[in-house]
């Protein structure tokens, strides 16, 4: 390394927010790019570890010392390089990632880690910015011609990697824009689209095709699509969103009580619809989803439902309010999570710093409505306890219960597995040969870096499937 004491004479620095009352007057990028000095001074305090971890945490096994060193040194294009050989888009993993590497860093044990994620967004900006990233199609094609069915993170890694190996690659999307959830699931304040515009702009030059606005199955019927490619790829993500579950003693087929009022909206069709209008798409009165001068509550406190609030406070919301069913995180590492693994701590977005109120260990138990729409929530706290057998168990807490006023409700309780449409019908978990799965509708719902991490593994078997040959990294 550079300096091996660089973790004791510089401390962690993270890079700078714009101011509050700016940013939710717009959808623009909150975080600011940080200086290139700042970038390699944080860059020094990556140790020379006998075993870093932070490779062990990362699902995508980035170079992590090896590049930190190269930014140190102020070898940019050599950095790039090798962050691009474990890593498709790390301008996006360095700016939406959770950065599980951090928390892999062995100066966790009694530092605070290194700016990972930081440094990486800084390599490539870098990189952009001084024209070491162009267009670089294969050399030789192997005549192989491979159908990618999403183009989220995990389908668009797949393509990536399996058209660097020669392939012919075409891209189905039943959306009108490639991205996926990247385009339409992630906000613009935590990723511009012109962010993934510009990847893409590249991938199409590298010989990759995109076909949107095409729902395979249903315009494009699987059997067409398995005489045209030699190989097929599922990576249709997770979207089916998980309701509110009814009471104990109810049917779980039925719905907890006022569900049908109107006001009552699910995360991802709230995100999808404004993400479309930052993008000029115009909704009329009964389609549109707006929290202008309305009182927010969002049920759910993953990353969802903090872009929720995200949204809702540049909608112009009265206020707003994020409840959680679980009890309050701590705020450092306990026994349950102790260093290197990823910690289930208090986490506040750039979102949760710009307004509104979080409560924790809150269950709700109706909506309460008014000419059929919601007006209040009616909820009570709960505690877990421990039963015989060592489980958690969620226990309502008497006398607890209390009104909450909300007359716009987003459902941010994560997902269900895969849609089981005609096309799953058809192939669903590579029953059938030539057909391969990755990305949350392998593994379940997950993180974008896991994601690539999956369309990267699955390219590497479909490449050995399609050339008996092993032509990628297995990583």
């Amino acid at each position: 390394m550079g300096d091996i004491k660089g973790f004791l004479k510089v401390k962690r620095q993270v890079s700078k927010c714009r101011p509050v009352c700016e940013r939710v007057q717009d959808y623009r990028e909150v975080g600011i790019l940080p200086a290139v000095e700042h970038s390699m001074e944080q860059a020094s305090r990556c140790m020379d570890c006998g075993t870093p971890f932070c490779l062990w945490g990362c699902p995508i096994s980035n170079y992590i010392p090896e590049w930190n060193d190269l930014l140190f040194r102020g070898k940019w294009e050599k950095a790039y390089l090798l962050l691009s050989a474990t890593n498709n888009f790390p301008e996006i993993t360095g700016r939406i990632c959770p950065a599980l590497c951090e928390y892999a860093c062995v100066l966790e044990i009694n530092d605070e880690a290194v700016t990972t994620r930081e440094n990486e967004l800084a390599i490539i900006e870098y990189a952009f910015k001084h024209g070491f990233i162009k267009p670089n199609p294969p050399k030789r094609r192997t005549g192989k011609k491979v159908a990618i069915i999403g183009s989220g993170p995990a389908g668009l890694s797949c393509a990536d990697q399996l058209n660097k190996a020669g392939h012919n690659v075409v891209v189905f999307e039943r959306d009108d824009k490639i991205g996926g959830i990247l385009r339409y699931g992630i906000p613009d304040f935590k990723l511009e689209k012109r962010i993934l515009d510009r990847r893409l702009e590249i991938l199409k030059k590298e010989g990759i095709k995109f076909m949107p606005g095409i729902n395979v199955g249903m315009d494009l019927k699987a059997p067409y699509s398995r005489k045209e490619f030699d190989a097929i790829c599922l990576a249709c993500g997770s979207r089916i969103p998980r309701d509110l579950p009814p009471k104990a003693d109810q049917p779980a087929a039925e719905k907890i009580e006022g569900r049908e009022l109107k006001g009552i909206y699910f995360a991802m069709d709230y995100l999808i619809q404004s993400n479309k209008r930052a993008q000029g798409v115009k909704f009329s009165s009964d389609e549109l989803i707006d929290a202008k001068d309305k009182k927010v509550v969002v049920i759910g406190g993953g990353d969802t439902g903090a872009d929720c609030i995200g949204v809702a406070h540049r909608q112009g919301a009265k206020s707003v309010t994020q409840i959680e069913i679980m009890p309050r995180p701590a705020e450092s590492r306990t026994r349950d999570y102790p260093w290197p693994k990823y910690p289930l701590l208090l986490k506040a977005t750039t979102s949760h710093q710009e307004a509104g109120i979080r409560d924790w260990s809150v269950s709700t138990k109706k909506f309460i409505g008014e000419n059929g729409h919601v007006k209040k929530l009616s909820c009570c706290r709960v505690e877990f306890k421990k039963n015989e057998s060592g489980h958690s168990v969620m226990e309502e807490i008497s006398g607890s219960e209390f009104e909450l006023d909300g007359d716009l409700v987003i459902l941010a309780l994560g997902f269900l597995p895969p849609e089981r449409n005609n096309l799953l019908k058809e192939s669903f978990l590579t029953s059938r040969r030539g057909v391969f799965s990755c990305g949350d509708m392998r593994r379940g719902q997950s993180l974008i870096v896991w994601a690539i991490s999956e369309g990267r593994r699955c390219a590497d078997f479909m490449d050995k499937y399609l050339t008996q040959e092993n032509n990628l990294p297995i990583i």
